[in-house]
């Protein structure tokens, strides 16, 4: 199974991410979005974060995890690139998300990622999880 796959869309570009469960799918998901934004290839893991994040379902939760994470890499230019989910429940995520400052000279930047959207957002569980979500670049 694929970690995610991209989806056209209009204007913006969209996401499938699969996990066996619902940890590795937030993570994929993360992964399939900052693949989007460089690639990944040549990003080490030099810095970490830890990331925890309180939203009102899980739905709300996957979008402002990955708002989150948009948001230290346009505030501490960071490109991550490894995503552990260490802890996940209907209102509340924690992570340890690793990666390194954006080094122009080695980091091939590709698309600018403005926020994930809740337009399309669909979060399904079977033998495995899928999420969908729509970001706005």
């Amino acid at each position: 199974m694929p970690r995610f796959e991209v989806i056209d869309h209009t204007a913006d570009v969209g996401i499938i991410a699969y996990g066996s469960d619902l940890k590795e799918a937030f993570a994929n998901s993360a992964y399939g979005m900052f693949s989007l934004i460089a690639d990944l290839d040549g990003v080490r893991e030099k810095v970490s974060r830890k990331i925890d994040v309180h939203s009102t379902d899980q739905e709300a939760l996957l979008v402002d995890w990955l708002n989150e994470l948009l948001y230290l890499f346009d505030v501490e230019h960071i490109i991550f690139k490894r995503f552990e989910v260490t802890a996940l429940s209907q209102k509340r995520l924690q992570a340890r998300v690793y990666g390194e400052k954006v080094d122009t000279s080695r980091h091939q930047l590709k698309t600018a990622v403005k926020a994930a959207t809740y337009h399309m957002l669909k979060i399904e569980k079977n033998e495995g999880v899928k999420v969908r979500f729509i970001l706005d670049i």
